[in-house]
């Protein structure tokens, strides 16, 4: 990582770096349920333009990204989001996180959002304290609440811990 970081919008030029840190964190097992990363067509239909961001380099390399979904289609929930972060492995322990999360706050704010929520495996203690970093609380865990269908942990029902973060003044 060279030179200073720079958040800016997500763009479908992004999307071979984003993919390639997206597959690097499906492959951790700890990550997501998803054994392959979508298609930037299905990306770019199922996540909300406000606060899809990326982190790059000075280089322009893509270090991370945050993007986000809206936990469901009735009004009434239109400002709660099912959030996603990740970071590049070399970029990995360098601040990169914390940029996206801060920004994607800032933009959620703005954008109304007035809950941010993701569901984060136990055994990632890195997401887990970033987001504790955050101001985001454990609401608690949800136990066995899925089957991993690849990877280190396939054919095993996982548990993870549910956060959120609600908005000081979007609502």
């Amino acid at each position: 990582m060279t030179g200073p970081v720079t958040i800016r919008p997500m763009t479908a030029a992004d999307w071979p770096a984003v993919e390639a840190i997206y597959r690097a964190g499906i492959a951790t097992g700890n990550a997501t349920f998803e054994a392959e990363p979508p298609s930037w067509e299905h990306f770019d239909a199922g996540k909300l333009h406000a606060g899809r961001l990326v982190a790059t380099a000075g280089t322009g390399a893509v270090l991370g990204w945050v993007a986000a979904s809206p936990v469901s289609a009735r009004e009434v929930y239109r400002g709660v989001v099912e959030h996603s972060v990740y970071v590049a492995p070399a970029a990995s322990g360098k601040g990169v996180g914390r940029q996206l999360v801060d920004a994607f706050i800032s933009a959620a704010e703005g954008a109304g959002i007035w809950t941010i929520q993701s569901s984060i495996f136990p055994e990632n203690t890195a997401s887990l304290a970033l987001h504790d970093r955050a101001g985001f609380r454990r609401i608690g865990t949800r136990e066995r609440i899925a089957l991993m269908t690849y990877g280190p942990w396939a054919g095993q029902w996982r548990d993870t811990i549910l956060i959120e973060r609600r908005s000081t003044g979007a609502h």
